[in-house]
C-alpha cells in the first residue's frame, strides 16, 4: 500500500474519536457518516480534506512528519486570534502524527473571485486584518527575519533557478555583483521597523468568509520588515495589477498604518522604496523556490509563474537605479541561458 494511503488510514482512525468527542461537546447528536473529500493542496507536503455532512463542515489537515511540523500552525493560529482575525479554530490536534481538525472557513479563496471590479472591496478588509495583527505586541517566541534568514532565502535563486533551471553558474564577476545586490536588499530589509509577518499574505491564502477575510497558511510567521506582507498582497504568484493601482493601495495602507500606530516609515517615499526592495528580495526567493519545487519535488507547473516575478522585478528596476547591477545580471543570465539552449 502506498505511504500516502497508509497515512490516510491513520488519519481516519484518529479522526473518528475526535468527531465523536466534538459532536458530544457541542450537543450535535450522533456523528453522521461522511467520506473525506480533498479540500486543497499546496507546494508543501501538507494535504487538506473536508468532512461534510448534514450542514456541518470541518477541515482535516494531514502534515506528515518529519517534512512538516504542526506546532507553528497551532501557535500562530492562537496568536492571530488575539487580534480577532478569522483563522481556523483548532478542534483537535495530534502534533506527533501531524493531524489537525479545524473549522472550515469556506470554499472560495480571494483568488477564486477577485477581479478589477471587486478588488478594492476585497483588499480593504484584508488590509484591516493585516493592520490588526501588525499591532500585536511581539511577545510570542517566533523567529525573526534576521540577516541569516534573508540571505538563505536569496541563495535559493542561484542554487535552484540559476544552477538547476538554467543549468549555468555565476562567474567570479557575477558572484561579486550578486553579493553586492544581496547586501543592498538585506540592509534595506533589516533597516525597516519590525512587526509580525505572515510571509505569504496573498489572495490564495485569504478566504471569502464571515468575517472577511479568513486567513490561512500562516504557520511560517516571523517578526520582520513592516513592508513584507503588504507588498506580497499585491504582487503574488497568480495575478498581477497595474503599477499605478498598486501604488494607490500601498499609499492607502501607509496612511492607515500611521493612524493605527503601526511603525511604518515617516516618509511615504522611504516606505515605497523599502516596499520595492523588499519585493525584489521576495521575488528572487520565490523564483528559487519554484525552481526547487520543480527540480526537487517534481512539480514543474510552478515554473510557469516565474516570468511574472521577473516582470515585477523589471518594474522596480525602472525606478530604482541602485538596482542596476541586478538588471545587468538578469540580462546576462538570460543571454547565457539562450546560448546553452
Amino acid at each position: 500500500m502506498p505511504d500516502q494511503d497508509v497515512r490516510l488510514q491513520r488519519l481516519l482512525q484518529w479522526l473518528e474519536p475526535q468527531l465523536r468527542e466534538l459532536f458530544a461537546s457541542k450537543l450535535w447528536g450522533e456523528v453522521p457518516q461522511a467520506a473525506l473529500q480533498p479540500a486543497s493542496s499546496d507546494a508543501s507536503f501538507r494535504r487538506y480534506f473536508r468532512w461534510e455532512a448534514e450542514g456541518r463542515s470541518l477541515i482535516v489537515m494531514d502534515a506528515p512528519p518529519p517534512q512538516e511540523n504542526c506546532r507553528p500552525f497551532v501557535d500562530v493560529a492562537r496568536l492571530l486570534a488575539r487580534a480577532n482575525l478569522n483563522v481556523p479554530y483548532i478542534h483537535a490536534a495530534d502534533l506527533e502524527q501531524g493531524f489537525l481538525l479545524l473549522s472550515d472557513l469556506g470554499r472560495q479563496t480571494y483568488l477564486d473571485v477577485i477581479d478589477a471590479g471587486n478588488a478594492d472591496s476585497l483588499f480593504s478588509p484584508a488590509i484591516d486584518a493585516l493592520l490588526a495583527y501588525q499591532q500585536l505586541p511581539m511577545d510570542t517566541p517566533l523567529p525573526h527575519y534576521d540577516d541569516a534568514l534573508l540571505r538563505r532565502e536569496l541563495q535559493l535563486f542561484p542554487d535552484w533557478y540559476v544552477a538547476k533551471a538554467l543549468g549555468i553558474s555565476f562567474d567570479a564577476t557575477q558572484q561579486a555583483a550578486w553579493e553586492r545586490i544581496c547586501a543592498l536588499l538585506v540592509d534595506s530589509a533589516l533597516a525597516q521597523p519590525k512587526v509580525l509577518v505572515h510571509r505569504d499574505y496573498m489572495p490564495r491564502n485569504l478566504m471569502v468568509s464571515e468575517p472577511n477575510p479568513g486567513v490561512l497558511d500562516f504557520q511560517d510567521a516571523v517578526y520582520g520588515p513592516v513592508t513584507y506582507d503588504i507588498t506580497s498582497l499585491f504582487k503574488d504568484a497568480f495575478l498581477s495589477w497595474p503599477e499605478a493601482r498598486v501604488r494607490s493601495w500601498l499609499e492607502g495602507y501607509w496612511q492607515q498604518a500611521r493612524v493605527a500606530g503601526v511603525p511604518v516609515h515617516g516618509d511615504l517615499q522611504d516606505f515605497l522604496r523599502a516596499s520595492d526592495l523588499m519585493g525584489v528580495q521576495r521575488h528572487l526567493k520565490v523564483i528559487g523556490i519554484f525552481a526547487r519545487i520543480c527540480h526537487r519535488d517534481g512539480k514543474p507547473r510552478y515554473l510557469a509563474d516565474v516570468p511574472r516575478f521577473f516582470t515585477y522585478i523589471e518594474a522596480v528596476l525602472e525606478r530604482r537605479p541602485e538596482l542596476a547591477e541586478l538588471g545587468e545580471l538578469i540580462d546576462q543570465l538570460k543571454r547565457a541561458s539562450e546560448a546553452v539552449q
